[in-house]
């Protein structure tokens, strides 16, 4: 379920089927929903069948005694009560009346248990411990050990359309450009794609390697520690340009261009100096007041991307889609706006990457050249910013890390669904970094009322738009260290910023809020140093022993404690029933 902004399409199998009978007065539907009928010489018989009647009656008694809806019911619930049981099938009832809010008593000795119950004193706030970035040494970094990038494939391949695929997708994944894939395959229509066909997969013909020149550092692509001490408004403010006047609803909010900045970049975990030397290098946004394009400031022209914020949308998750697949070497060449095969230089880093990535959608070979060496975007960020390597903090992730002990993120005993595996922690290009577990009962995307407990220890730094941000090592700033994100959290019962939750106490009420969902749960992620860790790679979630895995697709996966496993389904199934 997903991230963030996008791909959060995993849903509670079983609240579908309770939209069905939307029409019937709504109790009655959930009922018909959870318990099927067999009235045609037999039905399925529950020996609560009587019980559930008089619940309804109780909860409905004004609707009902003084109509004649009454009879008809009683006459329905008797029929029940009469049935017999078919041998072959079994039937499961839930343990809580459906008609009523839920109560659920939590386990014992759970800190959710009793939220007014004595406290351990609140740790003292972490000092901060990021110097000021110091002058770096001028000219070209040292490149990079070569990285261990794919081969390029030699020959043509046959590929069967899966369901939720695209052209651009499949494009994508093979390292070709669309029109390539269109033309090998005599596609007229982009959109008409048909789940089964059979596409042919050209060989990419590559041109000349890709430029070895470093544009930035990867601590200046994330929005990590070196980002602490930049403030956005002062900056854009300072420029007079037409950011520091622009204002746009976002969402039914709206926001000034430094709010659009600062949001975009700490959701997507993008660096905010180099989103606004990209804004400036493409439109001039930042200094001039008087722009020539003033609908599409990052270069996509797009109408779904008209505006500042789907502009900023798109380049932060395109920027993290070139990061994290070349940190993760699963790319080797960029495909360039005209078709274009250009082989990605082995010696650059992610944030180069990233860089070189994000101007290929747009350019074609001459223009990508110039935006990608040292007197494109990197001269517009040095007029602003100053050497970017000044800023460099590295390793940014170090390979000795390990993952401070976190817990499942519902109340002992109780008994929840795996429903996604490893997929982007905000949005669809970062890193698979997230999970999602969804909460027992058909809610659709009403809140549940179980809690969403805090996995660790930390100091809430965010809580809005559904998602709840914790940070572990208490210092007050999501960029440095561990994080934890829970997303999909109902703004009634929510957590405050500048609380500190203690391992088990509430975080708030999954739900559908915040970016794209179409059932209730919770998403989870975690970033270290403001960079997206990845469920599926060396550095895997562990849940109180539940270990994470993925597959290579996106939302497929497992989780595994000893010898049992269990797969993410888009359901709400005892296959992926997972209990704390």
């Amino acid at each position: 379920m997903s991230i963030t902004l996008q791909n959060h399409y995993r849903i509670a199998g079983r609240g579908r089927v309770i939209f069905a009978f939307a029409n019937i007065h709504p109790p009655f539907g959930t009922f018909l929903a959870q318990w099927p009928l067999k009235l045609a010489g037999q039905c399925t018989h529950s020996p609560a069948a009587g019980k559930i009647a008089l619940m309804y009656l109780r909860n409905e008694r004004s609707y009902f005694f003084h109509s004649r809806k009454f009879f008809s019911f009683l006459l329905f619930a008797l029929l029940i009560t009469a049935c017999s049981t078919p041998a072959a099938e079994q039937v499961y009832l839930p343990t809580y009346d459906p008609f009523l809010p839920m109560e659920v008593t939590p386990a014992e000795n759970s800190p959710a248990q009793n939220p007014n119950a004595p406290r351990p004193p609140t740790p003292t706030r972490a000092p901060l411990t990021i110097p000021l970035p110091g002058e770096f040494s001028a000219g070209t970094p040292t490149p990079d050990a070569r990285h261990a990038l794919p081969t390029l494939r030699p020959a043509a391949e046959q590929y069967v359309v899966q369901p939720g695929d695209t052209l651009g997708l499949i494009a994508q994944g093979y390292g070709i450009s669309v029109a390539a894939l269109m033309e090998a395959n005599n596609i007229s229509d982009p959109n008409l794609l048909e789940v089964g066909a059979a596409l042919t997969i050209p060989a990419p013909n590559p041109a000349d390697a890709g430029t070895a020149y470093k544009v930035i550092p990867d601590s200046e692509l994330v929005y990590g520690p070196a980002s602490v001490y930049f403030n956005v408004k002062d900056f854009i403010q300072s420029q007079n340009g037409y950011l520091a006047s622009y204002t746009q609803d976002v969402n039914g909010a709206v926001m000034s261009g430094d709010e659009i900045v600062a949001f975009v970049s700490a959701n997507y975990s993008v660096n905010p100096r180099l989103l606004l030397a990209m804004l400036e290098y493409q439109s001039g946004w930042v200094t001039n007041p008087l722009p020539e394009e003033a609908s599409y400031p990052m270069g996509l022209q797009d109408e779904y991307h008209f505006g500042l914020y789907r502009q900023l949308t798109w380049a932060a998750d395109t920027l993290n889609r070139g990061y994290y697949l070349w940190k993760a070497n699963a790319i080797s060449a960029w495909i360039l706006n005209d078709g274009a095969v250009v082989p990605a230089n082995p010696t650059i880093n992610a944030g180069t990457a990233a860089v070189q990535y994000f101007f290929a959608q747009l350019n074609g070979r001459a223009a990508w050249e110039k935006d990608v060496d040292g007197t494109g975007m990197l001269l517009t960020y040095v007029v602003f910013f100053g050497n970017p390597f000044k800023y460099a903090i590295e390793p940014l992730v170090p390979q000795s890390i390990t993952q401070p002990a976190l817990t499942l993120p519902f109340g002992s005993g109780e008994t929840w669904y795996f429903t996604g595996g490893p997929h982007g922690g905000w949005d669809s290009g970062s890193a698979w970094a997230a999970l999602d577990f969804a909460p027992p009962g058909d809610l659709g995307c009403a809140a549940s009322p179980l809690w969403v407990l805090a996995s660790a220890s930390g100091l809430i730094v965010r809580a809005s738009d559904g998602a709840v941000m914790l940070d572990l090592d208490n210092d007050g700033y999501e960029q440095t260290g561990w994080n934890i994100l829970f997303m999909h959290i109902a703004t009634e019962g929510r957590v405050q910023p500048g609380e500190y939750l203690f391992t088990g106490e509430r975080i708030g009420h999954a739900s559908c809020e915040g970016g794209f969902s179409n059932a209730t749960h919770v998403h989870i992620a975690r970033k270290y140093n403001g960079e997206w860790i990845p469920a599926d790679g060396a550095l895997p979630f562990n849940l109180e022993g539940w270990v994470s895995s993925g597959t290579g697709r996106e939302y497929d996966g497992f989780i595994t404690k000893g010898s049992r496993s269990i797969e993410a389904l888009d359901s709400a199934d005892e296959l992926n029933q997972v209990t704390r």
